[in-house]
């Protein structure tokens, strides 16, 4: 399996790449491959990492 998030730390901002309506959201979590991430839109979620690559939002834009 291989972790497409791997580089992320809890505090981070991110979008998810094919829900923009989601906006933006902060790492919570990173364990054994799943992101947890608290969305502004619609709140927690949990990412395999195997499957999706967040993308990092510096600037919070």
């Amino acid at each position: 399996m291989t972790d497409l998030n791997a580089f992320l730390e809890p505090g981070m901002i991110v979008r998810h790449p094919s829900e923009r309506e989601w906006g933006l959201g902060q790492v919570q979590s990173v364990i054994d491959g799943r992101v947890t991430v608290n969305f502004r839109e619609i709140g927690k979620i949990v990412i395999d990492s195997s499957r999706v690559a967040l993308v990092p939002v510096f600037g919070g834009r």
